[in-house]
């Protein structure tokens, strides 16, 4: 069984008040400098080989079902 990941991100321009609240705990922490941006991981399982055809489904399941296009992005790639 083959795995591939697509990672969700808010757009830069979107506010993320999650990855806010997480710099700034880590700031209270004293870990200063960083900063956090808090996305979401999604692991497919993919019988069989991967081939194009199969990228280009989760893909398309990605921009219809796993982010929301208007202010996320996304990215998929196979997992070594």
């Amino acid at each position: 069984m083959s795995r591939v990941i697509v990672d969700v991100m808010p757009k830069p321009e979107i506010l993320d008040p999650q990855g806010k609240a997480v710099t700034g705990a880590l700031k209270r922490l004293g870990f200063d400098g960083l900063a956090v941006r808090q996305g979401k991981r999604f692991e497919v399982e993919i019988d069989g080989e991967i081939t194009d055809e199969r990228l280009a489904q989760v893909r398309e399941a990605a921009e219809k079902l796993l982010a929301n296009t208007v202010i996320e992005t996304f990215d998929v790639r196979v997992e070594q």
